[in-house]
């Protein structure tokens, strides 16, 4: 029995994942199985040693883990781009988020503000910081657990307005998708995925690589709310 790819990836990727890894799976009959958890504790576990074939987070946590050995550095593919989306709980006044203006009046009113401890939830941090209210909304910012979807959050009620990768919000129930941040100030991050340089299965993990950023595999990439890289 051919032993299967393991690999791990930050939430945000999930769905689109699961796409590309069915297609491939049909295509070659190989196995494959990506765990999915927050993108911070995906890469300490990979830096711990964990042992994993493949890993797919966003650009800058690859390349550091590309910089301290544990991926190889010729492996790295650009496999999506993602934009940030704002979301209320369901039945909730919705805010006007069509400018940045806009977003910052919004952020202001929320009662309770939430984002994620990823590379987006970083450049919301200082987008605040840039508009000089980030001291104002200090005390009202909840922070997710790891591996706890804003999202949640929001449909909870916890949350009163929640930032979000889109492909984290577009599928999710209880929740009201306001749409994606204003273009002057969306956050788009770029996840891409390495092959782990302890990996007995480099020659599976490229062709599963090589699947996944085919032109094939554009259409599932925006069907998950994301483009291809």
């Amino acid at each position: 029995m051919t032993t299967e790819i393991k690999g791990i990836s930050s939430m945000a990727t999930r769905l689109v994942l699961a796409e590309l890894v069915a297609a491939f799976q049909q295509r070659w009959g190989r196995r494959v199985a990506i765990e999915s958890v927050g993108g911070v504790d995906a890469a300490r576990r990979v830096q711990a040693g964990e042992a994993f074939d493949v890993v797919i987070l966003a650009s800058d946590a690859i390349d550091k883990l590309i910089a301290s050995g544990h991926l190889l550095a010729d492996s790295k593919v650009d496999l999506v781009r993602s934009g940030v989306a704002v979301a209320v709980c369901a039945g909730a006044l919705k805010p006007d988020i069509s400018t940045e203006d806009a977003v910052r009046s919004a952020v202001l009113a929320a009662r309770s503000i939430s984002y994620s401890s990823g590379p987006s939830g970083v450049s919301l941090a200082r987008l605040f910081e840039r508009w000089g209210i980030a001291e104002d909304i200090q005390g009202r910012i909840v922070t997710p657990p790891p591996g706890i979807p804003v999202g949640t959050l929001v449909a909870s009620g916890e949350v009163e307005l929640g930032f979000q990768q889109l492909s984290e919000l577009m599928h999710l129930e209880g929740i009201t998708l306001l749409g994606p941040l204003p273009p002057a100030i969306q956050i788009v991050t770029t996840f891409s995925a390495g092959l782990c340089s302890g990996s007995q299965h480099g020659e599976a993990v490229r062709a599963l690589l090589d699947s996944m950023n085919s032109p094939e595999a554009a259409a599932a990439k925006r069907r998950q709310g994301m483009e291809p890289a």
